[in-house]
């Protein structure tokens, strides 16, 4: 399971990127806001840590200025990945830009069937919210093996990648269910690291 980082701090992606671990981050506009830098700096400085993909969220509601903000973001570097909430609209916008082969992390996914539409419409990786599930009673575990079972099933070009992360354990727990990818705070990043032993 490859491993990203779920954070816009420079400094603690590159702490991260020092262990060797780190194959990707992923990022979003509340996690840009804290840092108080401008976006487009923000993922060209991570660009230049990180060799692997980089989600960068977009933020429009509406098809037409959707599909321009994801355009303009995918050139900002060949690493970033554009981040897509699921959603009727989501998913017209994730098959006009994967037909022009800017790839697509199709986020807010909460189910199985989600994952299956957007894998459909060409995401590259979905994003189960696994942390937010449970938060809500619901096991986001299954969703995650779910998901993955049905792309293999069907040999779909997606990728599940686990998000909201709590803890160490849901790492674990995401790498036994089949998850392709799972991005982590960093604190959770370097907690994996320890043991009380």
């Amino acid at each position: 399971m490859r491993l990203f980082m779920d954070t816009a701090n420079i400094d603690e992606i590159r702490r991260g990127a020092a262990l060797g671990v780190v194959d990707g981050v992923t990022t979003n506009p509340s996690l840009l806001a804290k840092e108080g830098v401008e976006y487009r700096d923000r993922v060209l400085e991570i660009a230049s840590v990180v060799d692997g993909p980089i989600s960068a969220e977009c933020i429009s509601t509406e098809l037409g200025p959707l599909l321009a903000e994801a355009r303009r973001v995918a050139a900002w570097h060949d690493s970033v990945v554009v981040k897509i909430p699921m959603g009727e609209v989501g998913l017209q916008a994730i098959k006009r830009l994967s037909a022009e082969g800017i790839r697509v992390n199709t986020t807010l996914i909460f189910s199985a069937n989600q994952a299956l539409l957007a894998a459909k419409a060409g995401a590259a990786y979905v994003s189960p919210f696994v942390g937010r599930l449970n938060d809500g009673g619901q096991d986001g575990l299954a969703v995650i093996r779910e998901s993955v079972e049905i792309f293999e099933n069907y040999d779909l070009d997606c990728e599940v990648l686990a998000a909201s992360i709590r803890g160490a354990r849901d790492v674990t727990e995401c790498a036994l269910a089949g998850s392709h990818v799972a991005t982590l705070p960093s604190a959770v990043l370097f907690q994996m690291m320890g043991h009380p032993l």
